[in-house]
């Protein structure tokens, strides 16, 4: 399997899980909104940790690119973990405004992201690495 294929499936994945997450916080059904946010925010941060213990490493060993796209990544990633936090927040206040103005803010970045992802660093890790074997390491750490 590709590593884009594999790494793109779980951007998508993570976006469904935070379109219901969002959707259940415009409803004000806060119960359902704290459980589908909490899957939102495992599985991005567990997305983000296969790229930051896996991918990155992997890919900056074979190329000796340090400076370069998985810096970039790593600084959004730490930019989307304090989104997350404050979207965190504003759930157990029950601020549904403040919860759609930063998860707007989080959905941007995430896109903007995640396009830099899917159409330069995966392909990139494809053309540099193992695919099958990249996939394997990161299924290990469990599924998004």
């Amino acid at each position: 399997m590709l590593i884009a294929q594999y790494l793109t499936e779980e951007h998508r994945k993570c976006d469904q899980f935070y379109a219901e997450a969002e959707k259940a916080v415009s409803e004000g059904d806060w119960k359902k909104a704290k459980k589908l946010f909490e899957e939102f925010k495992e599985k991005t941060l567990l997305h983000f940790q296969k790229e930051e213990e896996v991918l990155f490493p992997e890919f900056e060993a074979r190329t000796g690119m340090v400076m370069g796209p998985t810096q970039v990544m790593r600084h959004e990633h730490a930019q989307a973990r304090e989104l997350i936090d404050r979207l965190e927040k504003a759930l157990e206040d029950k601020n549904k405004e403040e919860f759609l103005s930063i998860g707007e803010s989080l959905m941007i970045l995430i896109q903007q992201h995640n396009m830099k992802e899917e159409q330069i660093l995966y392909p990139m890790s494809d053309q540099h690495l193992e695919g099958d074997a990249m996939v394997e390491k990161m299924a290990q750490l469990g599924e998004v």
